[in-house]
């Protein structure tokens, strides 16, 4: 298997979704699937299941993901660190994002940068399914992702920012008719869930019951952002985003509307408590230091 083919199946198995893999790695789509193809030939078996909507790793697939990763991974840091080395940068710190708001963060950014110039600071999307999968396998070293985070290996820093709610709908939906919404209201509607999420996001994110005890209705699966907008898009659910979205992801079939009695959703730091090293610290004290944005 040549070294492009197992980045093509790596980045596969992380997105789940044979476009966005593509753009990722700056390739087309049918390199990805010729790819997949050829691998599953050499090996003998699929290594992912695919449907009209969703793709999923086989047992085989989730083995063979395990056992490459480390390779790979100690592949590309040799190379990283060669390639720093040559520009007189002594070391990287990687912060993955859950939210979209990169540009609204950039007093962080540029406060770190301004500490510790000889630091470089590499900035990259983190995936809401699995979310902490990047940290514990070392791809990041530290998460910018909601809260709370109640993980026993995981130490949780400084909140960054709270966002207000909102609901995202396609643009003829029944709601639109409406300037803000309740959760009561978004009781009649099926919302969205996603997998190999922590159980005690669920609540933090979207109750389970308004506060009349009316339930509310968790229904398709989903992995990503864009595979929510476009259930939304053709009106099989509503979806509550952090207020960012509105700014970050617009689309013309979408409306957000604001939610009126729900608490803005804390975003915050998270890093794995025996990776903590220098940068990670300085990073922290930076946040801790300019304290809460208003985004």
């Amino acid at each position: 298997m040549e070294l492009r083919d197992i980045e093509i199946f790596l980045t596969l198995a992380e997105e789940l979704h044979f476009s966005r893999t593509a753009e990722r790695l700056r390739v087309t789509p049918a390199r990805v699937t010729q790819a997949i193809k050829k691998q599953e030939r050499q090996i003998g078996a699929p290594l992912f299941e695919r449907t009209n909507r969703t793709v999923r790793l086989t047992p085989l697939g989730r083995q063979l993901r395990d056992d490459l990763w480390p390779v790979y991974t100690g592949l590309q840091d040799g190379m990283r660190r060669a390639k720093l080395a040559a520009q007189g940068v002594t070391a990287v710190l990687r912060v993955g994002m859950i939210p979209l708001n990169a540009q609204d963060l950039r007093p962080y950014w540029e406060t770190f940068r301004t500490r510790h110039p000889q630091w470089k600071l590499q900035i990259q999307h983190a995936p809401f399914s699995d979310p902490f999968a990047g940290l514990r396998r070392g791809d990041v070293d530290v998460l910018i992702c909601w809260l709370p985070v109640e993980e026993p290996d995981l130490t949780v820093g400084s909140v960054l920012f709270a966002d207000p709610r909102v609901v995202a709908v396609s643009t003829d939906h029944e709601l639109t008719r409406r300037t803000s919404v309740s959760l009561e209201i978004l009781a009649d509607f099926q919302h969205s869930d996603v997998p190999s999420r922590p159980d005690y996001w669920a609540d933090s994110f979207l109750p389970s019951h308004t506060r009349k005890g009316r339930p509310i209705e968790r229904g398709l699966l989903v992995s990503n952002s864009e595979e929510i907008l476009a259930l939304t898009s053709a009106g099989e659910l509503v979806n509550l985003f952090p207020a960012h979205m509105r700014r970050f992801w617009s689309r013309p079939d979408i409306a957000y509307l604001p939610v009126n009695d729900i608490d803005a959703l804390p975003f915050g730091l998270v890093w794995r408590s025996e990776a903590e090293n220098d940068l990670i610290r300085a990073f922290a004290r930076v946040a801790a230091d300019i304290g809460t944005l208003v985004v």
